[in-house]
């Protein structure tokens, strides 16, 4: 059975709804963490560790968007009259 994820001390800060992308990473951070909990475990059959799998793509996806769109909200923060100008981040594939 699957844990309904609730978060009492995750309250919207200066005006911001919950569905900001910094809220959205996080819901969908837990909710991968969750996830991959349960398939270590090695309790799920193969059919339901193939749904388990398939939904933990489309959350890193959407974890992937937000830090996306948390970057360009930093650069733009950094340098907004030259946005293109900011160096990118470093990410994971880099180090390859």
């Amino acid at each position: 059975m699957a844990r309904k994820q609730t978060s009492d001390t995750a309250l919207p800060v200066d005006g911001a709804d919950s569905t900001s992308p910094v809220s959205d990473f996080e819901q969908s951070l837990g909710q991968l963490e969750a996830l991959v909990e349960r398939m270590e475990d090695g309790e799920l059959s193969l059919e339901d560790s193939l749904a388990a799998y398939e939904r933990g793509v489309g959350l890193y996806r959407r974890c992937q968007q937000a830090l996306e769109q948390a970057e360009l909200r930093v650069r733009l923060l950094s340098d907004p009259g030259q946005p293109g100008n900011a160096e990118p981040f470093p990410t994971a594939s880099d180090d390859v």
